[in-house]
């Protein structure tokens, strides 16, 4: 295992299942276990499974000034969320370039919970507080556990929580389950309707445990957080850095993606000016270097992951993620290339290692495109 700073108290859960915990933002996780991963991604995808995503980073902003804080270090308008939703945003540098990527939950008048992943929300936000009434404070007591597909809100009822049905896409409660009070967030990162529990480290081993039993006659079931690679693939889920420059550098520039090019740019509030980096934001609107956009490939062998895009015998792009679903029968990746290979059916080829795999340009997501399933009401 990485040295890691961040402990998770699930850690001998994963252990258990044959996770040596790989460090991610500072935390060991569960990137692998004994079992077969495809059973993990059919569970979400039919029934429901549950990981750990607790090396998120959760940043609570409070005091007078908390919404001027979320205002200046995000896209969003903060003001705009009402207590007890819940939004997603981007955070920018000041050359208007990606630098992470955010929940903003709205706890009260004056209360936020900001949760990202390894990028530098956490330093952003503290830069936005200088000089201003709030308080910012990390909080790595809070745990995540995320209950994601079909039938976890079936699971949820029947456990129950009160007015889980009612619930809607990207709002969350105060609540109590099997005893220990949690916040009950419908948010995940899978493209299924699904569940964030956020509780406490000391109620956080009981309540994976009683998942672990009570999900048995469901088929719901304990996975990999790697398994949210498959899901992200097939629904348009980018994950800082493994989809950026930061990973895929510019060879003349210093890294750094504008939301035009990555395809965030409707995090940013209409009309919404004074965010960090905004100016720049607005201005390099039409002037992209490349988009990400989807591949879809023939056979079964799904592209590897930084396998490169070939168009007309030259490299043109990178495929930064890909997964063949047997559920869905379909082989697809995520892809940088130029903006005028990102038209549906231009023809490429995705170079894995000697073998060369045709291919052609395909919009995202290639899962649910109309986002009913994680919308869905009732």
């Amino acid at each position: 295992m990485t040295a890691s700073w961040r402990f998770s108290v699930l850690a001998d859960r994963h252990r258990a299942m044959g996770s040596k915990l790989e460090d991610w933002s500072g935390m060991g996780t569960a990137w692998s276990y004994d079992k077969d991963q495809e059973e993990e991604y059919l569970a979400i995808r039919t029934k429901a499974g549950f990981m750990d995503v607790s090396g998120l980073k959760k940043v609570h902003v409070i005091g007078p000034h908390a919404y001027h804080v979320i205002d200046r270090a995000t896209t969003r308008n903060a003001d705009k969320i009402k207590p007890g939703r819940s939004s997603y945003a981007c955070m920018l540098n000041d050359d208007g370039k990606f630098i992470d990527d955010c929940v903003i939950y709205r706890t009260g008048p004056n209360s936020y919970m900001v949760v990202h992943g390894s990028g530098q929300g956490h330093e952003q936000l503290t830069m936005a507080a200088t000089g201003r009434d709030v308080d910012i404070r990390f909080d790595d007591n809070l745990h995540d556990i995320s209950l994601q597909g079909p039938l976890a809100v079936d699971f949820l009822e029947k456990q129950g929580v009160p007015g889980i049905r009612d619930l809607p896409y990207f709002a969350h409660m105060q609540t109590m389950l099997w005893g220990k009070p949690i916040m009950l967030s419908r948010t995940g990162y899978t493209g299924e309707r699904g569940y964030e529990i956020f509780c406490r480290a000391q109620d956080a081993v009981e309540i994976w445990d009683t998942l672990v039993e009570k999900g048995v006659p469901m088929g719901i079931i304990p996975t990999r957080f790697t398994t949210l690679d498959w899901l992200r693939t097939e629904s348009y889920l980018l994950f800082f850095p493994f989809d950026n420059s930061d990973m895929y550098p510019f060879e003349n520039e210093k890294h750094g993606d504008t939301l035009w090019e990555l395809g965030l740019d409707f995090t940013v509030s209409p009309g919404k000016t004074g965010f960090r980096g905004s100016e720049e934001h607005y201005r390099l609107k039409g002037k992209e270097r490349f988009k990400i956009y989807g591949v879809k490939l023939e056979g079964t062998e799904p592209a590897q992951e930084g396998a490169p895009l070939i168009r007309d015998g030259k490299q043109v792009g990178v495929v930064t993620i890909g997964m063949y679903s047997s559920l869905n029968k379909h082989n697809v990746g995520i892809a940088r290339m130029p903006v005028d290979c990102a038209v549906d059916g231009t023809k490429m080829t995705v170079r894995n290692g000697a073998k060369d795999i045709p291919c052609v340009a395909h919009s995202l997501p290639f899962y649910d495109p109309e986002k009913k399933r994680r919308t869905a009401k009732g």
